[in-house]
């Protein structure tokens, strides 16, 4: 990929699809968990034809699902603004997603491996407002459907991460191909943000370090230059097959119980790009990944959760001891980041935002974001599980995404 050039054509002005029926108008209240991830997060799902030889009726279906899954996710249909208290809130306006139809020049099958995504041809998949400057000007939901030549077509959705994560996302997504099929919901969207409203007073329980900004006095006594010399970072996609997996699990072995897939993937990735990037020995790298906190709040979070449920932890050490290929250590300071993820260290974690409007800290670290266990074959909207799928864009320089 990236020789190869994709000419994608829209039919037609973008549209909005609003709510098939009468909605709730207003404010709408975004939790703490939500105020920090202000991103479009690009996916596409490619499906191998429509049954009518050119994929024309793909667009009709989902046009008209969209309209009707959006009376239950009706927040989708509104617009993102400020509230008085100077954070992020969907004005509902009803106004509606944004869809857009396009043709591509090609087969399907030309346009490669997605799951290695290369933005300049995935990026034409999904719609992004041309000239918007920031995230207020950007609809919550836009969805683009593409046909192809062999009557197949991809569906690129570009979603803003403030309305919900990866696993409400997919249940969004599931729930959108359950209307589509004319079936009723099998989880309707718990709406109510309010279950995750900070204390009054906020009640700081815990340092949160993920929050922590690791500066230039970090190592200052050791400097060492990286050995890419400044060229720029290189983005690779690997893939681990279960040998490997369980290669690295036996090479950290841990007290108690065996560690888990992401404790030894992301412990050795951790490992291997503070090495690559020639830190310090003394300078600290922190790793920065989110736990999914639905079952760990007390009480659990309703079924259906509408909302960011995760929680940001972090761990960090020394470049040196990461450097040392000390696999161990790296997996022991993860399962300990992991297990540090309780009730109280979310409810905590919701009012540190609340008492601080901090944002975490991406100097010297990695943020490492976890999508292998989200249902993305789950979304069938009438033509059965998609052929492939996977992120539109490139991880940010701090970024690995673990699909």
């Amino acid at each position: 990929m990236g020789v190869f050039e994709l000419g994608v054509k829209q039919q037609g002005e973008p549209a909005l699809v609003p709510p098939a029926e009468e909605t709730p108008k207003g404010p709408y209240f975004l939790s703490n968990l939500d105020q920090n991830i202000a991103v479009i997060v690009q996916t596409v799902y490619c499906f191998r034809g429509a049954g009518d030889g050119d994929g024309s009726s793909a667009s009709v279906v989902l046009r008209e699902s969209l309209a009707k899954v959006l009376v239950h996710y009706y927040p989708l249909a509104g617009r993102m603004t400020i509230s008085g208290e100077g954070k992020l809130a969907v004005d509902c306006t009803g106004e509606g997603a944004v869809f857009v139809e396009a043709e591509a020049d090609c087969a399907m099958a030309d346009i490669g491996d997605v799951t290695e995504p290369d933005p300049s041809v995935l990026g034409k998949l999904v719609y992004s407002v041309p000239g918007a400057k920031n995230i207020l000007e950007m609809p919550l939901l836009a969805a683009q459907v593409t046909k192809f030549k062999c009557g197949g077509f991809v569906l690129g959705l570009a979603i803003n991460h403030c309305m919900f994560d990866g696993v409400g996302a997919m249940e969004f997504v599931n729930s959108w191909g359950e209307t589509a099929r004319g079936l009723p919901l099998s989880l309707p969207p718990a709406l109510d943000r309010a279950v995750l409203r900070a204390r009054d007073p906020p009640q700081l329980e815990f340092p949160h370090h993920e929050f922590a900004q690791i500066t230039d006095d970090d190592g200052a006594d050791e400097v060492a230059p990286p050995p890419h010399d400044g060229a720029p970072l290189l983005y690779r996609s690997f893939r681990f097959t279960a040998a490997s997996i369980s290669r690295l699990k036996a090479l950290a072995p841990l007290e108690g119980r065996p560690c888990t897939t992401f404790e030894a993937l992301a412990g050795f990735v951790w490992s291997a790009r503070t090495r690559a990037l020639g830190m310090a020995p003394s300078r600290r790298s922190k790793l920065l990944f989110a736990v999914d906190g639905r079952p760990r709040f007390a009480p659990p979070l309703p079924a259906g959760y509408f909302g960011n449920a995760i929680v940001l932890t972090s761990a960090a050490c020394a470049a040196g001891e990461l450097a040392a290929a000390s696999l161990p250590r790296a997996v022991r300071l993860v399962r300990g980041a992991v297990e540090a993820v309780t009730d109280a260290y979310m409810r905590s974690a919701v009012d540190y935002f609340e008492a601080t409007r901090a944002r975490p800290s991406l100097a010297s670290t990695l943020l490492i974001t976890a999508w292998s266990r989200l249902p993305f074959r789950a979304a069938d909207f009438g033509w059965g599980p998609p052929a492939a799928y996977g992120p539109a864009a490139l991880p940010e320089k701090e970024e690995v995404t673990a699909a």
